[in-house]
């Protein structure tokens, strides 16, 4: 703003300096040509009043004085026309010069005004930049206060969410451990339970067992008294009857192994294994050992597994009270022979 003032003052000011040389050199070059007026010819106007009163040479002599007064007051007049006209130059000078300083106070008052309105007019705007700025920074504050707050609320929810979930997860892991605990306290109850009844049915098989044998011992020696002279055919009767029990019961004892048989991938035909199983009165497996192996591991393995997921045979049961001497004598323990082949129904 303050090149551009001096732009415009320059221009006047220029402007005006040069008006003052042409005028400097008008007034040279009028000064170098102003006519040379020529010497005034003496004016005589002599009255002869007495020829005789004055001599030739005393005439002469006022005529040059007179001569030399009228060429005197000429160049005084023109000097006095001179200082005139160069005083009415110099008022004139000095009038455009008043004049061209009163334009350029003009001027220059009117560039203060625009200067000072283009101030005021920077001012307002500067001050309506500064009042948006104060409201962009107010609401720039508000915005971030609002994303503290919401960053705050966003990990108050994430520090709740995540203490619920741990809450959760302790609870969780209570209730499981609680489940494993119910679950293994079930287990062993379930376990003792079995333990205790199988302990039981054993002490009450081997009583029953017991009983039988006794019984049998007593009806034995009852029917030797009676029957001694009968031995022979009685035992030739018996081992008859005992071998067809034997392979009938051989039978169901396969067929129930042969459900609970799984055929191991190295099961061959032609392979043998011999297992002798102890059973109770009651039906119930208590064991079953490998007596001769096959030569193959997983088919003994899988038969041995198989007859103890039979667990108990009924028929088992008939036969021991049927003929308790027959179950003991042959069954309580049996040996069998499995082939794949015989399993694999």
């Amino acid at each position: 703003m303050v090149e551009s003032n001096k732009e415009r003052l320059g221009a006047p000011l220029i402007k005006a300096l040069g008006i003052h040389l042409l005028v400097a050199m008008l007034l040279f070059v009028s000064f170098s040509k102003a006519p040379e007026f020529e010497p005034a010819k003496p004016i005589v106007q002599a009255t002869l009043v007495q020829l005789n009163s004055k001599s030739p040479a005393t005439t002469q002599t006022e005529q040059r004085i007179a001569g030399e007064a009228e060429r005197t007051a000429a160049q005084r007049h023109e000097a006095e026309e001179l200082a005139k006209e160069q005083q009415k130059r110099q008022q004139e000078q000095e009038a455009a010069r008043a004049a061209e300083q009163q334009r350029q106070a003009e001027q220059q008052r009117q560039a203060e005004q625009r200067e000072a309105a283009a101030a005021a007019e920077r001012a307002a705007q500067e001050q309506k930049a500064a009042e948006e700025r104060r409201q962009a920074e107010q609401v720039e504050r508000q915005k971030a206060e609002e994303a503290r707050r919401a960053e705050a609320a966003r990990r108050l929810a994430e520090e709740e969410a995540k203490k619920k979930a741990a809450e959760e997860e302790a609870q969780r892991k209570a209730a499981v451990e609680a489940r494993k605990r119910e679950e293994e306290a079930r287990r062993r109850a379930a376990e003792e339970a079995r333990r205790k009844q199988e302990a039981e049915a054993k002490a009450e098989a081997e009583r029953v067992a017991r009983l039988q044998r006794e019984q049998e011992e007593a009806r034995a020696r009852a029917l030797a008294d009676l029957l001694a002279e009968e031995t022979q055919y009685q035992r030739a009767q018996a081992d008859q009857i005992g071998d067809q029990v034997a392979a009938s019961y051989d039978d169901v004892i396969r067929r129930y192994v042969s459900e609970q048989w799984r055929r191991p991938p190295t099961a061959r035909n032609g392979m043998v294994v011999e297992v002798r199983i102890s059973m109770l009165p009651s039906g119930d497996i208590t064991d079953v050992v490998v007596l001769r192996s096959s030569g193959d591991a997983g088919f003994d393995q899988s038969a041995v597994q198989a007859v103890r997921n039979v667990g108990r045979i009924p028929e088992m049961q008939q036969l021991s009270r049927d003929n308790p001497a027959a179950f003991d004598r042959m069954y309580r323990q049996r040996t069998l022979r499995f082939k794949p082949e015989d399993l694999d129904f």
